[in-house]
């Protein structure tokens, strides 16, 4: 029998965790990564590149996609041995860099196959394994001469092989190229600029070190087009500190047949289904009621948004109602934060153009180096073989009498007098070629290198000589890849100026607001086949007059509190409905009622508010006008003293004022005295003497009254009459703020 393994009992011992700093922790642990991101990751280098597109770059390079294109999963799979991040992260990276994407005025690669739009959310690209890339012709200025030992080679992340440490641009891409990058504790956003308008700008500025660059650079060109609204101190603070905001409208036409608005291109910071969704939502909420549908009608055409209105509606003013409430307008923040010699900076456009001046300068002065070099070396070994032209007999002798080969160049060396990279230079040619005319025609070429290299020397002794190649590049570049500006600039500085009005459909209503603070919004078809209203239990009607749909609404409340709005924002009902709750609609604060209302479309008219003191208050509802979209103003009427009613006036009339002793009391508003102020105390107009106070105010033509001219005053303070049982048609309501 097999013998049963004894169990053994592990023991678990608990050790106190050492005490570490946080301090060492963040030293350790955190901030090497934070670097990483910064230097290797999230900002772009002086060559407008980042890290990723450099290592995809320089890999196509490699597999020779200057000419024809491959299977993308194929260059994929190639750039991992550069960037170890994954193949969905270097996809990516390349989608971004194609033409079809359309993130770039000036795309890094030639794309065939659905790599998705950069303005569409929705607008997927396909897998790798069913599109094609290869690198555009414009490349050829990202890697010119990069075989000259013009950039530095750094070993890639497992050290098999090397990569470039930047690329040997011959144009600022810097500026060119739409770059953004979030770091640890820093981003950069940069914006793309016109390629010619770049050119030209260092063109003159290395001819003019005080040139003005708004001059031939006036503002950002985005792939996606739009409008910028210039603001020229908006640019000058982007062109002197690198950072700041430029504002993007959305293009449009217009649809003759139909009135339609047709948007062809949006601003770069936003996407299709995104103005979309906001204008969905706004026409949800009643903000714009004058779109009745809106659609994405874009294809391989290119973009298009269609926004259908209501017959009678205004397109241009629509669209800028749009541009107010959607993204159809938007602003682009600049950040230009660039990693320079391995320190992130934000730099002026006048300091990035410097730095890149350096840079390329200093790829020059290596690429120059490197061809005198092999000048140099070429024109020692033709003067080595000048000096057999005198003797080619004797070399031969020379070589042929010598025992062993590796005293061939020994002896040559000894023979003429020269060096042993000559002699082995000698010795290595070919038998064939030891005839006088192949000498001399190699000896003609002696004279072209002296040349050249003399021409090479002055290039590196002379900086205004490297200008100058920097400035040939630079037409060449322009002439050769001509680029139209995108981004149409709009000069309007008085754009935000006016107020754009809702388009709001007018038409008469009939307004109430009952007891309670429900209010009704009524068409007169409506009420002609029901009238009779209908309130809650205990509720009845306080106010109601005539109004049309596009006037605006002002509710007075019980804490000293004016509410505006329109009547456009209630929906229209029925008698028999209850209303809407004016307190919740408004979003009032808790135990918040409604006392008053008032309506009007130029803000004429009075509000006239009545005190239990017996004093009035007339203010004009001018007052409450404001420049802003206020909702909500403190402070709407005095809180010094109990409010009895406030009633709105379009002119004036009389009012029935009774007191707590019954004596009553007819005013015509004309004598009381119109105060600006909206906290005004007013003046007296019936004297309340000891503990009487006023206790209800109506409409005289509504009161009941029959003998007027016994109740009515010419001037006021007045002290009234007691109400005669003879004069009343009917007992006076009680007031609802008792």
């Amino acid at each position: 029998m097999a013998k049963k393994k004894k169990s053994v009992q592990k023991e678990y011992v608990y050790c106190e965790p050492i005490p570490r700093p946080i301090t060492q922790t963040l030293e350790t642990n955190y901030m090497p990564y934070a670097m990483s991101v910064i230097m290797s990751r999230a900002i772009p280098e002086i060559d407008g590149l980042k890290p990723a597109h450099r290592k995809l770059l320089y890999t196509m390079y490699g597999m020779g996609l200057l000419r024809g294109r491959q299977k993308s999963a194929n260059i994929v799979g190639a750039t991992m041995k550069l960037n170890p991040h994954g193949d969905s992260a270097i996809y990516e990276t390349m989608v971004r860099l194609t033409r079809g994407y359309e993130a770039m005025p000036h795309p890094f690669i030639n794309s065939k196959g659905n790599f998705g739009k950069y303005y569409s959310r929705d607008m997927a690209y396909a897998a790798s394994r069913y599109t094609e890339a290869g690198l555009a012709p414009i490349c050829r200025e990202l890697f010119d001469d990069i075989d000259k030992q013009t950039v530095d080679f750094v070993p890639n992340y497992d050290n098999s092989t090397t990569e470039p440490s930047l690329l040997p641009v011959t144009f600022p891409t810097i500026l060119t190229t739409p770059n953004q990058g979030i770091a640890v504790g820093m981003a950069s956003n940069i914006c793309s600029f016109n390629l010619a308008e770049v050119c030209d700008t260092v063109i003159e500025y290395l001819k003019n070190p005080e040139h003005h660059f708004a001059l031939t650079m006036p503002a950002p060109d985005f792939s996606t087009g739009g409008r910028i609204l210039m603001n020229k101190s908006d640019i000058e603070q982007i062109y002197t500190t690198g950072r700041g905001s430029v504002r993007i409208r959305a293009k449009y036409g217009i649809d003759e047949k139909s009135g339609s608005i047709i948007v062809t291109e949006i601003p770069y910071t936003t996407t299709i289904e995104a103005i979309i969704d906001k204008i969905v939502d706004l026409v949800k909420a009643g903000k714009l009621r004058e779109i009745s549908d809106v659609k994405d009608m874009s294809d391989l055409s290119g973009l298009k948004i269609r926004i259908e209105l209501k017959r009678g509606t205004d397109p241009d003013k629509t669209m800028a109602r749009l541009y107010k409430m959607t993204p159809l307008e938007d602003s682009f923040g600049c950040n230009f934060n660039i990693l320079v010699g391995g320190v992130p900076r934000v730099l002026s456009v006048r300091e990035i153009i410097d730095e890149w001046l350096a840079f390329r300068t200093e790829c020059i002065k290596r690429r120059t180096y490197f061809s005198l070099g092999k000048a140099r070396e070429k024109l020692h070994l033709l003067q080595g073989l000048q000096t057999i032209l005198l003797d080619i007999d004797k070399a031969v002798k020379i070589v042929r009498e010598t025992e062993h080969d590796d005293e061939v160049v020994p002896n040559l060396m000894i023979g003429f007098g020269i060096d042993e990279v000559q002699a082995e230079y000698i010795a290595n040619i070919r038998l064939r070629h030891l005839n006088r005319e192949y000498i001399l025609k190699r000896l003609e070429e002696v004279e072209q290198l002296k040349a050249e290299i003399a021409q090479l020397e002055g290039v590196l002794a002379d900086r205004k000589k490297q200008h100058k190649i920097i400035i040939e590049d630079l037409k060449r570049i322009k002439k050769q890849y001509p680029s139209e500006r995108k981004s149409e600039l709009v000069y309007d500085e008085q754009d935000d100026a006016a107020d754009i009005e809702e388009h709001v459909e007018d038409y008469g209503v009939t307004l109430f607001l009952s007891e309670q603070g429900y209010f009704k919004k009524i068409t007169p078809q409506s009420l002609r086949m029901n009238s009779a209203q209908s309130f809650k239990d205990g509720d009845r009607l306080w106010q109601s007059f005539e109004s049309s749909n596009a006037q605006e609404l002002i509710f007075f409340t019980n804490m000293h509190c004016a509410y505006k709005t329109r009547v456009s924002e209630f929906d229209d009902t029925k008698a028999s409905a209850l209303g809407d709750y004016v307190p919740a609609k408004l979003s009032m604060e808790q135990d918040e009622a409604v006392l008053a209302m008032a309506a009007t479309s130029d803000y004429s008219g009075y509000m006239i508010f009545f005190f239990e003191n017996g004093r009035a208050a007339k203010v004009p509802v001018s007052a409450y006008r404001t420049q802003t979209n206020r909702k909500r103003l403190v402070g709407a009427f005095c809180d010094k003293f109990a409010l009895v009613r406030a009633v709105f006036i379009r002119e004036d009339c009389e009012f029935l004022l009774t007191a707590s002793n019954n004596k009553a009391l007819i005013i015509n508003t004309a004598l009381i005295p119109v105060k600006a102020t909206k906290s005004t105390q007013g003046v007296i107009v019936f004297t309340q003497k000891g503990k009487n106070t006023l206790t209800e105010v109506k409409a005289a033509k509504e009161a009941g009254i029959k003998n007027t001219d016994y109740y009515r005053t010419k001037a006021i303070p007045a002290v009234g009459h007691f109400l005669r049982d003879s004069d009343l048609e009917q007992p006076l309501q009680q007031n609802m703020f008792e």
